[in-house]
């Protein structure tokens, strides 16, 4: 199951790339997936429905699982079993599925656009139903669920360029989101009161599990399960989902989406259909929907909102069926649920076939269909009667079984009776919107027959067979009471074990489907009156006015909440964070008596004080700086001394990556500085406040100290980190503790860390870069010497602009023989020989340094970061001494291959001990002795490191080809000189919105004395 499982997600992700080859016909090739799955299915059906079985406990039903450890900390883990109730399901989901992919073939145009991504999206709607069945994790179960929720608002929003489209993918996403998040808290409540997430045994141990948090826990739960499946008073979400193509509206209604919530109810009847809160809400909002579906399915005249108000009100009578408890009620309502699935899919595809030939769904205009396709008109009739509960169909023998029960139910008590009532009232309006749909969609109504194009065999292959379906089943119903056997043994066991059967004989329960369909019959035939009283006794409560009501309230308050808080004020905002970082943590420390430290000391060191002193004075200097590059070095200076305080508590890892993350830091800041004017604006309104900013700063550092010193007090418990250098050593094979807890103990973190620096640095890119990362850029050999950040103004008055020209021709004749292969692209002004001998000098010594620090990193002082850093810093060196061009030739390759490249290195590392058989992120080592080279040890965490410093030269490199090459492009104001001959060169369009936005800022900025 879990190859299925995996096979439906692999062929979705590469699903648009085949579409790209075969067009529509790659339907086709999807369809055959989840067929291949249901053919698996049937062939090892025995396996699950064997109940002969036994489990450890020994109980019957023990169906085979697969679990796969993920993180045993947490109780996570991918835990999947097939048992009946998930394999009946499956039935739904892989069978149904591969038939509409099937239809979908013929469905779209060779030409439609987007055909790729749905293809995508619907097989994996299919995958992630199948894998919500097999769940056998409540965490696993609630992520499918969400992803079932993600897919489906992809999918009813596939019209985008429709507003109702994207207003009930939107509408659907917030409803089925909502219960999905009762539910999740739910789950997690029954998981720790039942000390497991493993759903078998939860449900094993369910008759020990009581309590207001357990009972809590399940109407939480059940929640959830009323949003998916769309019961009042959440049902107005799956009609303003026929929004979506027909084939979605047929997957999500048949056997996926809806059928979620009533898959749960199933799951959990076993152990808590007889709980406190469970049968007033499933069976009176079960009852509610029903009736309520069917009187509004009479009401409609588009033949897709028609089913759609069948469907609620279908949906409803299995709720009631399969949440009632015990062993009659689980066939039948396991039976219901196979029906609806054949005949809904059949009537569903029937309408897209209408309305794809025909070119309308209105029942007011289809007239002689019927005559036009008479096989089409026969498919839809079985399915429709099938639906309306006539024999010799399944839906007449499910429905059967659903009298049956709820008979014996009624003998119990008025609430049965009620309840009996009630669902032979709702089959009536059933068969009275089945026949409905039968005369609107086929019958003759008038002299003039809708025009109807023939269809091809093909197209109508898909719903004939799932009404031959219920046919067949109908008939023959033993397979499908052998497949749902198996679950009946989860309910205590009555006098006899009940059997889906064609015939029962003359019991109450034929006489009450006569009833349903006499009633229904004549609701049918007297529909122009049911129709006006319909229209007299409309009910003023509409849930959608109410729905858009909450929304526009929401919307409201936030626009009002927005107008307050979000008042475009850096300052106001900055206050509002600090006030509640200062008043929330500091009034737990006073209320709940915090403990504080006993002992203080001051420094262990002067030198330490020295520091200290160093950055009190560097913060203060920042403060009264007036000139942002002065700020900037003050700041940094406040970073170098903490770098010397790491040094000297003995920390020198922390140390060496302070150094060199401030001087990255540094030089990204003075980059950035050269679009800002040169001076610190101090405007005369925010003076009056600086006595409350200092108050506030200082107020802030003194809390951030306080909480420090109450955590370091409050350590009541052996520091975990004593045991780091055992494990550091013994489990991760190396000597630096602080190398080895980032690349193996809590990798974990450090994956997230870099992930966040790919994504920091894709954000930079993007707020500096129009289009792509700037990697294509100009090379040096195309470029005139000399002729890169060149003024058109003289150098000065005394001739040194001559020299300086001379000395570019030297260079120029001499490129070859240049201390950097684009130095002589600069201006000679702008030139420094003695850097760029140095940087000649130093930039190779320092790569191999990195390269050092990346592999001595496990034993020694160092690391990927530290390596990364290192590189990043000699690339640095090379931009300042040569320039944009000079970064380019240091580094043709991309940023953002850098970027995901060492991504991708920490993922393998990552999943690839998982096919070996280990866990994730699990390291090896290898010791091993070389000739020359002596004892050999590697550690495979060493390989993670490696994509940690390939992440952090990505990082840099974005920041100087974005804060450097780019606003060194942008600033220059002209295009590169390609050929030695081209006239003087030309502004582009880019650079002329530079000059006036810098021509903007001079005239704005009154402080300003001299244009930067």
């Amino acid at each position: 199951m879990l190859s299925v499982l995996i096979a439906l997600f692999a062929v979705a992700a590469i699903a648009p790339l085949i579409f790209r080859l075969m067009g529509r016909s790659a339907f086709y090739l999807l369809a055959a997936v989840p067929a291949a799955g249901f053919v698996w299915l049937l062939v090892t059906f025995a396996d699950y429905i064997d109940a002969d079985q036994l489990s450890g406990n020994g109980q019957p039903n023990a169906p085979p699982s697969v679990v796969v450890p993920w993180i045993p900390q947490l109780q996570l883990e991918l835990a999947f079993r097939m048992d009946a109730l998930a394999a009946v399901l499956s039935i739904l989901v892989l069978g149904v599925g591969s038939l509409v992919l099937f239809y979908c073939a013929r469905y779209f145009k060779q030409d439609d656009a987007d055909i790729g991504p749905f293809g995508a999206q619907l097989l994996a709607f299919a995958g992630a139903m199948f894998g919500l069945v097999i769940a056998d994790d409540l965490i696993l179960l609630f992520i499918f669920w969400e992803l079932t929720t993600v897919l489906s608002y992809l999918l009813i929003g596939y019209s985008r360029h429709r507003l109702s489209a994207r207003r009930a993918a939107l509408q659907a996403l917030i409803v089925t989101t909502l219960g999905g998040l009762a539910m999740l808290v739910g789950l997690i409540v029954l998981g720790q009161s039942a000390g497991t997430y493993r759903l078998s045994d939860i449900l094993a141990r369910a008759d020990s599990l009581t309590g207001p948090a357990v009972e809590t826990a399940i109407v939480l739960i059940l929640v959830g399960a009323l949003s998916k499946s769309a019961l009042v008073p959440f049902h107005f979400w799956l009609p303003s989902a026929m929004a979506a193509p027909t084939p979605v509206s047929a997957y999500l209604h048949a056997a996926a989406m809806v059928k979620a919530g009533i898959y749960l109810i199933a799951r959990f009847a076993p152990g808590f259909s007889d709980t406190l809160l469970w049968p007033p809400i499933v069976l009176s909002l079960g009852l509610a929907t029903m009736i309520f579906g069917g009187w509004r399915a009479l009401r409609q005249h588009d033949l897709k909102l028609l089913l759609a108000y069948g469907t609620v009100s279908q949906l409803g009578f299995l709720t009631i069926v399969v949440g009632l408890g015990g062993q009659e009620a689980a066939l039948a309502g396991l039976g219901l649920l196979l029906a609806h699935g054949f005949f809904k899919a059949t009537l569903f595809l029937v309408v897209g076939i209408i309305d794809h030939q025909s070119g309308t769904r209105d029942i007011r205009k289809l007239c002689g269909i019927g005559r036009s396709a008479p096989v089409l008109a026969v498919v839809a009739v079985l399915a429709a009667a099938s639906m309306a509960g006539i024999p010799p169909l399944l839906g007449f023998v499910a429905k059967e079984s659903v009298f049956e029960a709820f008979v014996h139910r009624a003998e119990e008590g008025p609430v049965g009776m009620v309840m009996l009532v009630g669902i032979v009232l709702g089959s009536m309006l059933t068969f009275a919107y089945s026949a409905r749909f039968i005369w609107g969609g086929f019958a003759r109504k008038s002299a003039n027959p809708t025009p109807f194009k023939r269809v091809e065999p093909s197209f109508l292959f898909a719903p004939a067979l799932l009404a031959g379906a219920s046919v067949v089943f109908g008939l023959w119903p033993t397979p499908l009471d052998s497949a749902i056997q198996p679950y009946l043994s989860t309910f205590p066991a009555g006098e006899e074990t009940p059997h889906l059967l064609l015939w029962h004989g003359v019991t109450p329960a034929l006489f009450l489907s006569l009833l349903s369909i006499a009633g229904g019959l004549t609701l049918f035939l007297l529909r122009d009156r049911f129709e006006r009283l319909q229209t007299r006794v409309a009910p003023d409560i509409d849930a959608e006015r109410n729905y858009k009501a909450v929304i526009g309230v929401l919307d409201d308050v936030a626009v009002w909440l927005t107008g307050r808080t979000q008042r475009g004020s850096l300052a106001f905002y900055l206050f509002v964070i600090l006030t509640m970082a200062i008043i929330t943590p500091l009034s737990a420390l006073i209320f709940f008596d915090a403990p504080v430290p006993q002992d203080w000391y001051l420094a262990d060191s002067p030198a330490q004080l020295i520091a200290g002193v160093v950055i009190i004075l560097g913060a203060i200097a920042a403060l009264r700086a007036t000139k942002r590059f002065m700020a900037v070095i003050m700041v940094g200076v406040t970073g170098y001394g903490i770098a010397l305080i790491f040094a000297l508590q003995g920390a020198p890892d922390l140390a060496l990556t302070q150094l060199l993350v401030e001087t990255i830091v540094l030089v990204a800041f003075v980059l950035a500085l050269r679009s800002l004017p040169a001076r610190l604006w101090q405007r005369a309104p925010g003076r009056k406040y600086r006595l409350l900013r200092a108050v506030l700063g200082i107020s802030f550092g003194s809390v951030m100290v306080a909480i420090a010193m109450s955590a370091m007090a409050s350590r009541v418990a052996e520091p975990i980190s004593l045991s780091f250098p055992s494990l550091a050593y013994d489990d991760g094979g190396g000597a630096n503790i602080v190398n080895v807890t980032l690349v193996d103990i809590r990798a974990w973190d450090t994956f997230g860390e870099i992930s966040v620096l790919a994504i920091a640095a894709t954000g930079v890119a993007s707020l500096i870069f129009i289009r792509g990362r700037g990697d294509g850029r100009v090379r040096a050999d195309g470029v005139k010497s000399g002729t890169v950040g060149r003024g058109k103004e003289p150098i000065d008055a005394y001739g040194r602009e001559a020299a300086a020209l001379e000395l570019a021709k030297k260079f120029a004749s001499s490129a070859n023989d240049a201390w950097l292969v684009a130095g002589r692209t600069l201006a000679p002004e702008r030139r420094s020989i003695i850097f760029e001998v140095i940087t000649r000098l130093l930039f190779h010594s320092v790569i191999i340094f990195s390269i050092y620090l990346l592999l001595a990193g496990h034993n020694l002082p160092g690391g990927g970061f530290a390596g990364g850093l290192m590189a990043g810093l000699a690339l640095t060196i090379r931009y300042l001494a040569g320039g944009r061009f000079e970064l380019a030739e240091a580094t043709p390759i991309s940023a953002g291959l850098l970027l995901g490249g060492g991504l991708a290195t920490a993922a393998l590392t990552a999943i690839v001990p998982v096919f070996l058989g280990g866990e994730v992120f699990q390291s090896a080592i290898i010791e091993t002795t070389w000739p020359v080279f002596g004892d050999i040890k590697f550690v495979t965490s060493t390989i993670f490191d490696i994509g940690v410093y390939l992440v952090v030269v990505g990082l840099v490199l974005d920041v100087l080809r974005s804060l450097g090459s780019e606003i060194d492009e942008r600033s220059e104001g002209v295009t590169a000189t390609i050929d030695a001959g081209t006239p003087e060169p030309t502004k582009t369009p880019e650079a002329k919105t530079s000059e006036a936005k810098t021509s903007q800022t001079k005239t704005r900025d009154p402080e300003e004395g001299v244009a930067q």
